[in-house]
């Protein structure tokens, strides 16, 4: 005699599967969420690790492995995710230097560090930061050259790297930031001439400010491309040769520094149509040429920074 023992088809097997499906979906989401967490987690600890002054104890008191890594001092995580995206240590009095895993913060947006001592070179596994749109490693001990990597950081909105020792030529592949709308390399060690192409896509540039480095050679025509800019500070640098009749393009330009360089020749007349200018300083060139008195008396009205070292009709 045959048994026949009753069988499951699939419809009645579905109901049953279906929750134990749900839970390993959710233990599963459960596991990549803590994974990447702990991926968040020791990439700063080994930050952490990399501090050698910590004068306030910020650091070391905060971050530690029995609170969450998004309760951190100066760390901010995503509401859903979890995962950090921005860091600020700003103004802590930290010394140390940046090691390379701070790449696998692959979610950051936001990286400020500024203020402190750090110091070394700039790792260039940071350039592959992806989402990064905001970097700020201003007045530190930074010292060595850019990485030409840098310019993969294609979201980058703000590049702050003033008030540091970098050195060599800037690299010409910032000009593929085309986000980028402030570039502040002030007061650095900065050699070379400026390659003409790296102006060629920052057409949403409003801030460029090179000034107090070693920069040579002449303004690049290309520069007058960037029609947003409003802040435009080259001094206190060597630059020679004339300045661009191009500038006339720079119609939201308010404060033009151009002092202490070797620039010689005609100053354009088209700088006098530049109706948003407020600051200008081209002192202590070899510029000469006239300007009227129309244009000087406008900035007696609305400005007391006005530096000219030319004759005036």
């Amino acid at each position: 005699m045959i048994c026949i023992l009753p069988t499951l088809n699939l419809m009645e097997k579905t109901p049953l599967l279906l929750p134990l499906w749900f839970l390993l979906l959710f233990a599963s989401s459960r596991a990549s969420l803590s994974a990447n967490i702990t991926t968040d987690e020791i990439a700063l600890l080994a930050l952490k690790s990399h501090i050698t002054h910590d004068p306030h104890n910020l650091l070391a008191t905060s971050w530690s492995t029995s609170i969450s890594v998004c309760d951190w001092i100066g760390v901010t995580c995503g509401s859903g995710h979890h995962r950090v995206t921005s860091l600020n240590l700003s103004s802590m009095d930290l010394t140390g230097t940046i090691p390379p895993q701070l790449e696998n913060l692959s979610f950051l947006g936001w990286l400020d560090i500024h203020h402190n001592s750090f110091h070394g070179s700039l790792p260039t596994e940071l350039t592959n930061l992806h989402r990064l749109k905001y970097l700020n490693f201003g007045n530190n001990s930074f010292t060595g050259v850019i990485p030409s990597t840098l310019g993969n950081l294609l979201k980058l909105e703000s590049l702050v790297l003033y008030g540091n020792d970098f050195r060599g030529q800037i690299p010409i592949t910032i000009g593929n930031l085309s986000n980028l709308e402030g570039l502040y390399l002030d007061y650095n060690s900065f050699s070379g001439h400026l390659e003409s192409g790296i102006f060629d896509n920052l057409s949403k540039l409003q801030v460029l400010s090179l000034t107090g480095n070693h920069i040579s050679g002449s303004i690049p025509n290309s520069l007058c491309k960037c029609k947003e800019l409003m802040l435009l500070s080259l001094s206190n640098n060597f630059l020679e040769g004339t300045m661009p009749r191009e500038f006339g393009n720079l119609t939201k330009l308010q404060s033009l520094y151009l002092g202490y360089n070797y620039l010689e020749g005609d100053i354009p007349s088209a700088i006098e149509s530049l109706t948003s200018l407020i600051f200008i300083d081209l002192s202590y060139n070899k510029l000469a040429g006239t300007i009227s008195y129309s244009f000087i008396y406008t900035f007696f009205l609305f400005s007391t920074r006005i530096k000219f070292n030319c004759v005036v009709t």
